[in-house]
This record gives C-alpha cells, sequence and structure tokens, in this order.
C-alpha cells in the first residue's frame, strides 16, 4: 500500500515502520504524504488499531528531512519561493497534529538515529523506548535552521527540564540514549535489539485497557499540557520559511572532502 512505510496489524497492536533504511529513513515527499495517509486512517478505526508502535527499518529511526531532496540542483529549498516552502512547512506541521489527534497511544521505538524530524517524530509519540544504540538531534540549528520546528519547541521543554531542552535546541549537540533516559525522554532503555520487545510489552498493557479510556486519556492529556500545539506549529512553520529560504541546506551527515 505504501512505498516507505511499512504497516502491521497484530490482534490490535499496530507496527508502523519508517522503511527507507538506505537513507536511514530519511522522509521525503512521498514519505510526508504518506505519513499524513496513515494518520488519518487512524483518526476513526481506534476498534481495529488500539495501539501504536512506530520504528525505522534498518540502522535508525529516522535522519529528519531527506537533505538531497531538499537541496535538489534543480530546485533547491533556499530558491523557492515562500508560497512553496510553508507548503512544505504545512504538510509536515500536519503529520505531528494527525499523530497527537490519533486515538490509539503512540509508543516510540527508537533505535540509531532520531535527528531533525525523526527528532519531532520521537518527541509527538506518547511515550518512547530506547535501545543502547538510539542519538537524539534536533538537527535543524546545524544546518542553518531554526531548531524550533516539527513540534519541538511545544514537546521537548515539556518532556525534560527547561534548562536542557534549550541546551540541546540551541548548541545542536547530541542527546545519547543514557542522557534521554536520565532526564525522562525515554521510558526505558533497553540493550541493542530489544527496543521492540519492550515495546510490545508496553502495548500488551495499554490493550487490556477500554477503548474510550485510551482515547480519553490521551485526549485530557493534550488539552492539559497548557499551550496550544497549532501556535506552537504555526511560529515554528515561519522561523523555517524564513531560514529555507535564505541559505543553502548543508547535510551533516555527508563527509566533507578536504581539498
Amino acid at each position: 500500500m505504501y512505498d516507505t512505510l511499512n504497516f502491521d496489524l497484530d490482534g490490535t497492536i499496530g507496527t508502523l515502520t519508517l522503511n527507507v533504511p538506505g537513507k536511514l529513513n530519511a522522509h521525503t515527499k512521498i514519505m510526508r504524504q504518506e505519513l499524513l495517509h496513515f494518520w488519518r486512517e487512524r483518526q476513526n478505526n481506534q476498534d481495529e488499531c488500539r495501539v501504536v508502535i512506530m520504528t525505522g527499518k534498518g540502522k535508525a529511526f529516522c535522519s529528519g528531512s531527506d537533505i538531497d531532496e531538499m537541496d535538489d540542483e534543480h530546485r533547491p529549498f533556499y530558491k523557492q519561493n515562500v508560497e512553496e516552502l510553508y507548503a512544505f512547512q504545512d504538510q509536515i506541521a500536519e503529520v505531528i497534529l494527525m499523530m497527537r489527534r490519533a486515538p490509539q497511544p503512540i509508543i516510540g521505538a527508537i533505535h540509531g538515529w532520531a535527528a531533525g524530524g525523526g527528532f519531532s517524530f520521537a518527541l509527538a509519540c506518547d511515550l518512547r523506548v530506547a535501545d543502547t544504540t538510539a542519538k537524539f538531534l534536533a538537527a535543524y540549528i546545524n544546518i542553518g535552521l531554526s531548531a524550533a520546528d516539527m513540534g519541538s519547541s511545544f514537546h521537548f521543554p515539556r518532556q525534560v527540564p527547561l534548562g536542557i531542552a534549550a541546551e540541546y535546541l540551541l548548541t545542536g549537540e547530541t542527546m545519547d540514549a543514557g542522557t534521554a533516559y536520565r532526564y525522562g525522554l525515554v521510558n526505558y532503555i533497553v540493550p541493542e535489539g530489544q527496543v521492540m520487545e519492550k515495546a510490545r510489552e508496553l502495548a500488551d498493557k495499554m490493550v487490556t485497557k477500554s477503548v474510550l479510556g485510551l482515547r480519553m486519556t490521551k485526549e485530557a492529556i493534550n488539552q492539559n499540557i497548557s499551550a496550544s500545539l497549532e501556535a506552537a506549529l504555526y511560529l515554528e512553520n515561519r522561523n523555517q520559511v524564513l531560514c529555507l529560504g535564505s541559505t543553502p541546506i548543508r547535510n551533516p551527515f555527508k563527509k566533507r572532502v578536504k581539498k
């Protein structure tokens, strides 16, 4: 059904796998469209799928936007007009909104890089399990953009102490799995290769609860963490459009050859 995603349903527990391992599951225009379709489909089928585990195939959860696509020689982002850039930002922001509006609890099963957009996907999950290879990075600021993107400035300071969130957003430093656990960003840290086992254990506990109970609990949490996610996303979108339109994008994963 999808080109960049896999979705498997085992009983009432669904596993969504980002499936572009050759690019560390970087999200492309096609993936964003497919994620929107996927999360929209979840909005009213909580009887069929009661919990979603979100993970990535291969060596990473998600390495963020596909830099090659953003910096395409024929139409790089910094040469696009404001309307085109805002359409891009609005689409990826809607993925985050759809994740939070989904009635299903979302368990992030994180291994390897959760960078840039992958970091924001992880933050938008209801809880996170990481193995020892997990690395969290608000990479946006390292490529000339604002670190506040795709809900990161909304979710991150609500999941770790404000000063810690500010430090990692402003410096672009990588948070390893142990640090993420110490600050409460991840609920559990497990040995390499065991992240899905732990995520499934948590999902099995959740599906013993009532469908309505799970949905109402998630809705209450969303409502009671104060400020509007929509307001945060609108501000982030504006800031990223200004940054995207003013500078070429740098790929932090591409090794630079010394001349």
